[in-house]
């Protein structure tokens, strides 16, 4: 699919897409869970429906029910009963593998776990360091997918490497508390992405799970979780990662309204808001409401100027803040590069690559990415990289380009956000969707 973005002021109010980071913890929790999930404003984006389909492959039954609420029901001698050979499909999800592997691990008979696209080039080394640790065999494709796991999970004192990602932490925190640990502690070393487990830990409690936080060093489990098969309600947060999109649209060719955004959200993509306060862009915030615009003359973001933002702790802000600080004036330093490598592309490099093909030098130093905006944005030709932030950020940076934006395989939204083009449409962008056209892989 190839979308062509023409420069545009855009005005009106959103509704926030819902959190994928939530909607999957919510998956996984309800298919731990001993009674019935009640699963308000859930999402539908690809990385929403493989979750979805984790759990029904493990036993879950999964409805829609009238008002768009999903209904869950886990099995009724729970997952890990499962007695016939089984495979299950993560899509492109990177949360889903790490999440879900340590709860696949459970069963005490052999599954294998898979997905698509860029997941089966992602390392996935630390399941073959940490698994063995907790009595569950393992086998790789030499540290790729597919994965071979057999358990069941045995809940040990062990330490881990925390530098890579938290989402192995948040499976190994679900599938402890599903598994009864009691009296043991799992150990973090160099813990990145600590909100993320903050919005682990809000939804483990939400279903009845306590776990004791002892400063991102350590979660020690004290007892096991008394049997409660009441239902349980709950209700999917509005994604600050993807109306991180959004709120810098709004800085640069608003003003617009979004709503549904909680502010005190444990979303470690919430910290765009810093940001936007730094570069100057008018900013207010009412409760579940966020209206944002360029500062100065309304409709121009000429008067937005550079900023320096540490990252490290949400290295998903990457592609918004780039689209931003392409249209701030001087230089925006933003740190954190070494989280971008193993995501759905080589972020850094395929932000620096694309963004110069808008007039944006980027420079990336060492742990640091540097973006000159020089004169401005000029529409382009570009590449998603199969990327669904990348897609988004070139067209948020197209909105105030000379000239109109093309990009190609712009499909990758799907992923996360499968709305953002008929949302900004909705704003009043220009938009332009052509479905036949098909481009190659650059």
């Amino acid at each position: 699919m190839q979308v062509i973005i023409q420069p545009s002021v855009i005005r009106g109010t959103i509704q926030a897409p819902a959190s994928k980071s939530s909607m999957q913890r919510a998956c996984a929790a309800a298919l731990l869970s001993q009674g019935g999930t009640l699963i308000r404003n859930p999402g539908h984006s690809n990385d929403d429906r493989a979750a979805l389909g984790v759990i029904a492959a493990l036993g879950a039954s999964v409805s829609v029910l009238g008002d768009g609420a999903l209904k869950v029901v886990p099995p009724a001698k729970g997952f890990e009963a499962r007695g016939e050979a089984l495979t299950v499909n993560c899509g492109e999800s990177g949360l889903g593998i790490r999440m879900f592997a340590p709860i696949i691990a459970l069963i005490d008979k052999p599954v294998t776990v898979n997905g698509e696209g860029s997941l089966l080039s992602r390392p996935m080394d630390f399941f073959d360091e940490v698994f063995p640790q907790l009595g569950i065999r393992v086998v790789s494709n030499k540290g790729k997918l597919p994965l071979k796991i057999q358990g069941p999970l045995q809940p040990r004192n062990i330490v881990i490497d925390g530098s890579l990602s938290s989402q192995f932490l948040t499976g190994l925190l679900m599938a402890y508390a599903a598994a009864g640990a009691n009296d043991v502690s799992i150990g973090v070393d160099n813990l990145k992405s600590k909100p993320y487990i903050d919005l682990t830990l809000q939804v483990m409690k939400h279903f009845g799970w306590e776990v004791e936080n002892r400063n991102y060093e350590a979660f020690y489990f004290s007892r096991p979780r008394v049997s409660d098969p009441r239902s349980v309600s709950y209700t999917v947060e509005g994604d600050w990662s993807g109306s991180a999109f959004l709120l810098v649209a709004g800085a640069i060719a608003g003003p617009i309204s979004i709503k549904g955004l909680d502010a005190g959200s444990t979303q470690a993509d919430k910290a765009i808001l810093q940001a936007l306060k730094d570069c100057g862009a008018a900013l207010s915030l009412r409760k579940e409401e966020i209206e944002i615009g360029p500062s100065g003359v309304s409709g121009s973001g000429a008067s937005l100027k550079a900023f320096h933002f540490n990252a490290t702790d949400c290295p998903d802000l990457f592609p918004p803040l780039v689209a931003l600080a392409a249209h701030c004036e001087g230089e925006t330093v933003i740190e954190g590069v070494e989280r971008l490598a193993h995501k759905e592309s080589d972020r850094g490099l395929s932000l620096q690559q694309e963004f110069a093909k808008l007039g944006t030098e980027i420079e990336l130093q060492g742990n640091r990415m540097i973006v000159r905006s020089g004169a401005g944005v000029k529409g382009a030709k570009v590449h998603s990289r199969h990327d669904h932030r990348i897609a988004m950020a070139c067209a948020v940076a197209g909105l105030r380009a000379q000239g109109e934006t093309v990009i190609d395989e712009a499909q990758a939204i799907d992923k996360s956000y499968p709305d953002f083009y008929d949302h900004l449409g909705q704003l009043g962008a220009g938009v332009k969707i052509r479905e036949a056209i098909s481009s190659k892989k650059q």
